[in-house]
């Protein structure tokens, strides 16, 4: 055997073998944080589902969140259905799916909750439903959370995770903005405390309203907050924008949120907020 053919050998032995390795490495056996570049075996996380090194919060289901976050909950408005207004194509299907993975029926959990000895409504935007998307549904939702809160005296925590208005819905879901927004002013015209936490994504028309209309603005380590995305900004403004800008960090710098609180001490620091913060 000539050199070459050696060579042509070998390097099928390695192909070979390194087929032979990939195969025995399981999917999404490892995962990395995307704000600090650590790789993390995925069993090591617990059940906060955070970066041991930078504490950045990986997206989490609107139910796993609510596993680790309150003593007890009752939902509402379960039985809400988008109607597909637009027969946008395929939007049906996609609606099927998200509700068969979450196991919600839109892009939202709501209900009222309790930890220790405080009650309260609660709603928390799920990543995993069309990107945490605020279409009709959503909008009705979120605003009878406030409106049963305004009702009953009781102060409202809503966790935003959403890529912004949901497009298959087109003008309909923005107007739950201004809905909301409506809903959220009465609630405080009563003098009922509102607290909102930011996680990762918080974007669009979201960001744009009830998300920063909170009385205390809280949001998880390294969380994107933000209206436009950072290829429109920079479309738009022809320079290049620094890379944390849309950091909860830089935000917290600015004045726009109140306190970053790491997925651990969430549990604790509302229950203080509900007690004291009203």
């Amino acid at each position: 055997m000539n050199l070459y053919d050696q060579n042509n050998t070998l390097s099928a032995h390695h192909i070979k073998a390194d087929q032979q390795a990939d195969a025995k490495v399981p999917d999404g056996l490892w995962r990395k944080c995307p704000k600090c570049g650590t790789a993390i075996i995925t069993k090591h996380l617990d059940q906060y589902n955070t970066c041991p090194h930078c504490h950045f919060g990986f997206r989490i289901g609107a139910r796993q969140r609510l596993a680790w976050l309150v003593d007890d909950f009752t939902e509402t408005d379960q039985d809400l259905l988008s109607q597909d207004p637009l027969n946008f194509p395929d939007y049906q299907q996609k609606l099927a799916t998200c509700r068969q993975k979450t196991t919600l029926n839109d892009s939202v959990l709501t209900g009222t909750a309790q930890i220790g000895d405080q009650h309260f409504g609660l709603g928390i935007m799920d990543p995993y439903f069309i990107m945490g998307s605020l279409g009709t549904v959503t909008g009705e939702k979120i605003t009878r959370l406030f409106e049963r809160a305004t009702q009953d005296r009781l102060p409202v925590i809503l966790f935003t995770a959403s890529g912004g208005a949901r497009m298959q819905e087109g003008i309909l879901s923005l107007m739950q903005m201004a809905k909301i927004s409506t809903a959220i002013k009465e609630h405080s015209t009563a003098g009922l405390l509102y607290i909102t936490v930011l996680t990762d994504p918080t974007t669009g028309g979201v960001t744009a309203s009830f998300a920063m209309q909170g009385d205390i603005i809280l949001a998880e380590p390294h969380s994107l907050v933000g209206f436009a995305g950072r290829r429109v900004i920079e479309q738009t403004m022809h320079q290049r924008i620094p890379k944390d800008l849309q950091d909860a960090e830089t935000l917290l710098k600015n004045g726009f949120i109140d306190r970053i609180v790491e997925r651990q001490e969430e549990k604790s620091a509302l229950q203080w907020l509900l007690k004291y913060g009203g």
